[in-house]
């Protein structure tokens, strides 16, 4: 029993980057109805800016992690603005195939600035250690993992349900029209979402890679899990994402100690159950 409540806990860990990057992309499809491919890219990038601030550049390791954010952010809005809005009302096919090829470009970018081969930041010096946990030492830069998915947690919960800019956006994904006659600036809506949803990439890209070394091509990788860790708690449903997280996190987990040849096929395979019960997603209205 230990064995496995130990191995909970790391997949928890686990669970927790991966809900901060399907955070940020079930927000955006919620609100403006855009899959964006390139989300994977932006965590990946969020990697590679928080290696190169801090274990590069020297900064201390909150204001590396927190600039990668406003970094990535800000590559999110030009996206946004400059590429994705013009094609707001065509078919999805156009938005599919405009954040594919931001996929390749951010890729070939990444491979000119840093280099094709795998890159570890280092874990700072203050969470550079372990907890004793069930008898065996828990690393504690994943109880700090484990403890910001939490507060990122109750912190998208209070900025959506309390605040007035998450009431605006609300409205906006519930009738966008509707909104825009009553005033909302839906435009900025649009940039601002965006913004948020490519910032949590970010983050999780800065805070995950310690412990999944980042290099070109992981932004792939990760945006398939983060798509069906939507599918699976319900396309646009941010109560969805962190469970397919956790599910996804801590089913793995397991699956990895007793199977780790099938290491992917989980992932698959719990997506396909899910959807076997419950096609829409655990908490699709």
């Amino acid at each position: 029993m230990e064995v496995l409540a130990y191995q909970g806990l790391i997949g928890l860990s686990s669970a927790m980057y991966l809900w901060l990057i399907s955070a940020g992309l079930t927000i955006i499809f919620g609100v403006l109805g855009v899959l964006n491919f390139a989300h994977g890219s932006l965590f990946m990038l969020g990697g590679y800016l928080a290696y190169t601030l801090y274990g590069l550049v020297g900064l201390p390791f909150s204001v590396s992690v927190l600039g990668s954010m406003a970094a990535v952010a800000l590559l999110g809005a030009a996206m946004e603005r400059g590429f994705l809005r013009p094609l707001y009302g065509l078919d999805p096919s156009y938005q599919l195939l405009l954040t594919f090829g931001f996929v390749l470009l951010l890729d070939d970018a990444v491979k000119l600035v840093w280099g094709g081969v795998f890159r570890i930041p280092p874990i700072p010096r203050w969470l550079d250690g372990a907890v004793v946990v069930f008898g065996r030492p828990f690393p504690l830069y994943n109880v700090f993992l484990i403890a910001v998915g939490l507060v990122v947690g109750l912190g998208l919960w209070g900025l959506f349900d309390r605040t007035w800019w998450g009431r605006s956006v609300r409205a906006t994904a519930a009738d966008r029209e509707m909104a825009a006659a009553l005033g909302i600036p839906t435009p900025r809506v649009f940039s601002s979402v965006f913004m948020l949803g490519s910032a949590l990439a970010a983050l999780g890209g800065a805070l995950g890679t310690p412990v999944r070394p980042v290099a070109p091509g992981i932004g792939a990788a990760m945006i398939v899990q983060a798509v069906i860790i939507t599918v699976i708690g319900g396309l646009g449903n941010l109560r969805g994402a962190f469970a397919g997280s956790l599910l996804v996190g801590v089913l793995s987990s397991y699956g990895t100690l007793w199977f780790p040849e099938f290491e992917l096929f989980f992932v698959f395979a719990i997506m396909a159950a899910v959807l076997l019960v419950r096609p829409q997603g655990l908490f699709a209205s």
